[in-house]
């Protein structure tokens, strides 16, 4: 059997683990496993499928990106590149494992829909994917920003400023919220529970009138900025295509200005941008991913198309694509509740 492995949307810590368990596993069995380049632009353009090699995987557990690299492609502008993809599975796989996010799995299922033998893997350091308790990065991109807010505490507290954080996360919060929490963030704001400006000045007011002279403020990308008092400009790109990147906006230097000029205090930006995508991953996240991606061959071993490897009570479990194609997780109120209980 010709498996093919691809990475679509943004590199996350972890994508390695899962591509070496597949190859593991598929290679004791006697099937042959081939590497896609670029994501969904290595079947909608000139196919780029490459066979894996065993030392080609060998050592790399803890490394971060991916071997075979990956792609923010648009396959439906201009429209077409979904066929071109379904012919390319067609003439070239017998089957295809996809390793991606929300934007990935919603092509995954269109394809399985159409009868093509797919299996998802979810990956995304947002963390939102339906139906899952865990996605491929996400523990990665946590520890980096609980990191970050542990150094920056010290700097903050030693100049007695506000540091804002801008964390990354489009339509949910899951980064800011938990890499906030984890790193002691006295105020955390994700699109789920809009806050105002005024919100924003009077915690940072609190604060001073209660003697603490420093405060470390996550933001997570995807907030409104119309809620806090900015203009957005122009459309705004959700899955990485299309419409001006998030990271564009500038909410992180945005919320900072904002405090400088109504606060009256000093005040720092730290934006974390990619750091939350690079370097390797965590245990919990080579652990998982090797989990997820082994549970990934075991489906396409089964012939279980058009399913994808979850996290559920602590356990792996087959679920349709189309559970997880429907949109976002969002931050539950409880979990925003906590984190906006350390002041």
């Amino acid at each position: 059997m010709r498996i093919g492995v691809l990475t679509a949307g943004g590199d996350a810590p972890g994508l390695n683990a899962a591509i070496r368990a597949i190859g593991q596993r598929a290679w004791r069995d006697g099937h042959e496993v081939i590497g896609i380049s670029n994501g969904w632009a290595g079947l909608a353009q000139e196919y780029a499928g490459t066979p894996l090699r065993a030392d080609q995987l060998r050592d790399v557990i803890g490394q971060g990106g991916t071997l075979r690299g990956t792609a923010r492609f648009d396959l439906d502008a201009p429209p077409g590149g979904r066929e071109r993809v379904l012919a390319a599975i067609n003439e070239h796989l017998d089957a295809l494992i996809a390793i991606g996010g929300d934007g990935t799995q919603r092509i995954s299922h269109w394809l399985a829909e159409r009868h093509a033998p797919v299996v998802g893997v979810p990956k995304t350091l947002d963390n939102d994917l339906p139906g899952t308790d865990y996605c491929i990065g996400f523990d990665s991109a946590i520890a980096l920003v609980a990191e970050s807010l542990d150094r920056l505490h010290t700097t903050a507290a030693s100049h007695h400023r506000v540091i804002v954080v801008e964390t990354m996360g489009r339509s949910t919060g899951w980064v800011a919220a938990l890499g906030g929490l984890a790193g002691g963030a006295d105020l955390i704001v994700i699109p789920e529970f809009p806050m105002s400006m005024r919100d924003v000045l009077d915690h940072v007011k609190a604060r001073r009138r209660a003697g603490l002279g420093y405060s470390i403020i996550v933001v997570a990308e995807g907030v409104n900025l119309a809620t806090l008092g900015g203009v957005e400009a122009g459309e705004l790109s959700r899955e990485g295509v299309r419409g001006a990147p998030l990271a564009s906006r500038g909410v992180g230097p945005f919320v900072a200005a904002r405090i400088e000029e109504h606060g009256e205090v000093e005040v720092r930006t730290t934006v974390l941008g990619h750091l939350q995508r690079g370097g390797s991953p965590t245990a919990y996240d080579r652990v998982w991913a090797t989990r997820v991606g082994a549970g990934a061959y075991d489906a396409v071993a089964a012939e279980h198309f058009g399913t994808i490897p979850v996290v559920h009570d602590n356990r792996v479990v087959l679920s349709p694509l189309a559970d997880v194609a429907i949109g976002q997780r969002p931050v539950p109120r409880e979990l925003y509740d906590l984190c906006a209980a350390f002041f």
